[in-house]
Order: structure tokens, then sequence, then C-alpha cells
């Protein structure tokens, strides 16, 4: 069995655990019937079905392609591995992030994931299933996967799903590292590289007027480098009042799940 297929759900589990712990995980603030519906399929959907079918495709795709160069990377530096798939990965996914926030068609795909007025590890998941069929990212992981970088590939997306699962959770993790003196030169660098709580959390904000909300922005997913160097970062240690979308009438969650399929 691959280790992330071990690790992944462990650390979505000790998130979950966590949240019951500590909040309402059953039963968030303003959660609707079709919230549990849209979570539920999204994330069964995406993990057993989508996401493995767009990988093998694309293995499958670059098998027909460029049937000589199965593992022809796998011989390279494993920092140079590392270097490409934050690339062909992370940052197209920031960028694919960035565009369904601003182009019409690819919002319908994204708006789900929004939709919810709470964040929680049941989130992390939670989009439209033509948004991660469509997704660059997927595509590219599976043709570096074929060219050898599988091995890479598990760690890489173990690290990235923690930092991903962490950044949704409505545990605040960053928030009582914020309040050490001592620790803020450390939290200055960690959180202009990698998405948390407080960031992440301000990319969800509901009302742009509280101060925190940075709802074009802060797109990251693994790293939040990529808002800083592409210039959407924005970073205030602190949380946002509310959460949801703004001045959009809801939709409903076949709407949310299978548009444009399902319009209403």
């Amino acid at each position: 069995m691959s280790p992330e297929v071990i690790w992944v759900p462990a650390i979505y589990a000790g998130f979950t655990a966590l949240e019951i712990a500590k909040t309402r995980f059953f039963s968030k603030p303003k959660q609707t019937r079709g919230d549990v519906a849209v979570e539920l399929v999204s994330t069964v959907a995406l993990l057993t079905m989508v996401q493995p079918a767009v990988i093998l495709m694309a293995m499958a795709l670059m098998g027909w392609v460029m049937p000589d160069q199965r593992g022809a990377l796998a011989a390279i530096p494993i920092i140079a591995q590392a270097g490409l798939l934050l690339v062909f990965d992370d940052m197209m996914q920031y960028w694919w992030h960035r565009a369904s926030h601003s182009v019409g068609w690819l919002y319908n795909l994204h708006r789900a994931h929004h939709s919810g007025e709470y964040l929680s590890v049941r989130t992390v998941y939670r989009n439209n299933l033509f948004y991660y069929l469509l997704m660059p990212s997927l595509w590219f992981s599976g043709a570096l996967i074929y060219l050898g970088l599988g091995p890479v590939y598990v760690v890489y997306v173990i690290i990235k799903m923690a930092v991903i699962i962490g950044a949704h959770s409505d545990v605040r993790w960053d928030a009582p590292l914020y309040r050490i003196p001592a620790l803020s030169p450390l939290m200055w660098v960690v959180e202009r590289t990698i998405s948390t709580p407080a960031t992440h959390s301000a990319h969800h904000g509901q009302h742009k007027a509280d101060g925190v909300t940075h709802y074009k922005g802060n797109y990251g997913n693994l790293l939040f480098f990529w808002d800083v160097l592409f210039g959407t970062a924005k970073i205030t240690r602190r949380y946002p009042d509310a959460i949801g979308i703004e001045n959009l009438e809801p939709i409903s969650a076949g709407a949310q799940l299978l548009w444009p399929v399902i319009r209403r």
C-alpha cells in the first residue's frame, strides 16, 4: 500500500479529531443539509474516482505520446524532482485557483468550495466534480509520475495535504504561535512560505469591509509563497468575522456539484 494512502487519511483524521474535541464538527455554524451532501459526495468522488482517474489518464496519454520516456527523470536529483512538482503541480494549482476567481465559468466550477459559511477539514475537498477533472496540476502530476517522479510525489503529496488540511481546519494551529513574541520572526517566514489558517481563512472571508477578507488573493495551496511572488498576498495574522460568499444568492447542492449539467 502506498504511504500516502495511509498518511493523508491519518492527517485528515487527526484534524477531524481536534475539530470534534474543540468545535462543532458535526453541526457547523450556519450549516445546511445541502452542505453535508456536497461535502460527502465531492470528498468521496474526488478521492475514489476523479483524482485517480485523472492521474491514470495522464499516465496513459504520456505512454501513448512518449512511450520511450517512462521513468526518464527518475535519476535526476531529488531536489530537482521536488522543484518540478512544486512548479507543475503547486504553482499550476495556484494559477488555476486564481483563474477560478476571475473567469465566470471557472468560478461556477469552484463556487461550491466557498458556498459553505464555515471552514473545516470538511471543506478541503469540497468542489464541483468537473473542477478537479479539469485541474491542470493533476494532469501534470500524472505526467511527472509517468516520467519517474512517483516516489518523490508520494512524500510531496503527504506534505502538501498536511498543509492544506491544516489551513482549512477551524482549529487554528497558528493562532497560539502568533501570541509568542519569541516566535514572531519564525512565523514571519512560515506565513510567507506555506498556507496557514490565518492567510487561507482570509481567502474564504465573506465581507471585504472587515479588513481581513481577501477573496481575490491568498490563492496558495501548499506554498503561500506564490501569492507573495505574484502579488496576491495579504497577511494580517487575523481571521475574518464571517466565512462565505458576499452578495450572491445560494444555489442548490446539485448545481454546486455538477454545474453545468445542473444549473438551478
